[in-house]
């Protein structure tokens, strides 16, 4: 069974090596970190490859969640963090993992639920898979050279939550009764947002549609919401609905009741 000390989730996304998988998971267990996801992993698993090389961190293979998406992998996370090596273009805070790791450890104190997103080893992340973020994980590493292995990435994140796990005080913040929505609660009010704007035809002219929807998705994952805030979001986008069939309702009915 996984320890019941507080720490992050380490998701690896679309692994392709079941070597670099092993070696992941001896990085995680050198800093006491065992809380390994995977998101469809190329060759499959279980991987003789991973359990091979994870040495003395079989462990964490064995206790590692499997997941089709990351939707699935983060869903009851409450803040997601993506690390990448490259520019993007997207709007999200950027955190060092010095920094990233700190802000883990305040979040995990006030009893949030934290999860690090690494990437497939040969391209990292695509931009819609780090739209589903909160925050990004920049490495600053060589640009003239900027490809990094897995497992010296999750290395170089674990190495941080360790340092940054015994310096920082848990603290609770005020929640007013409620609690932060979870990855899944998030997700759920992007498609219906999603779905609603599709539907009044917000997403035009059409060659832009898919560049206003990723923008969307990355708008919902930048705010810190709670689970107040997402019923109340919800709650306005069905009123918005209802009024409208209210008031298209009252215009066929005032229709009907003009003299011919």
């Amino acid at each position: 069974m996984p320890t019941d000390t507080p720490q992050p989730s380490f998701v690896l996304v679309r692994p392709q090596m079941g070597e670099n998988i092993g070696a992941a998971a001896r990085a995680m267990w050198n800093f006491s970190l065992d809380r390994m996801r995977i998101v469809a992993p190329r060759d499959g698993w279980p991987n003789p490859n991973a359990v091979a090389m994870a040495s003395g961190a079989g462990r964490l293979l064995d206790e590692a969640q499997l997941f089709e998406d990351i939707a699935g992998a983060t869903g009851d996370c409450t803040f997601v963090f993506a690390t990448t090596a490259r520019p993007r273009d997207l709007t999200k805070p950027v955190y060092s993992p010095e920094e990233a790791m700190r802000e883990a450890a305040r979040r995990i104190g006030e009893g949030q639920r934290v999860a690090v997103m690494f990437g497939p080893e040969r391209a990292g992340m695509e931009n819609d898979d780090i739209a589903q973020a909160n925050a990004i994980i920049s490495v600053p590493v060589n640009p003239g050279f900027a490809s990094l292995n897995l497992a010296q990435c999750v290395l170089l994140c674990a190495y941080e939550w360790q340092r940054a796990s015994t310096e920082v005080t848990p603290l609770r913040e005020e929640m007013a009764g409620t609690d932060w929505a979870e990855v899944a609660e998030v997700n759920h009010l992007a498609r219906h947002y999603e779905e609603t704007l599709e539907t009044a035809g917000f997403f035009f002219p059409e060659h832009k549609a898919d560049s206003m929807k990723l923008n969307l998705r990355n708008l919902w994952s930048r705010m810190p919401l709670t689970r107040v805030d997402v019923q109340m979001l919800h709650g306005i986008m069905r009123q918005m609905v209802r009024w409208k069939t209210h008031q298209a309702v009252a215009a066929r009915d005032a229709d009907k009741k003009k003299p011919d």
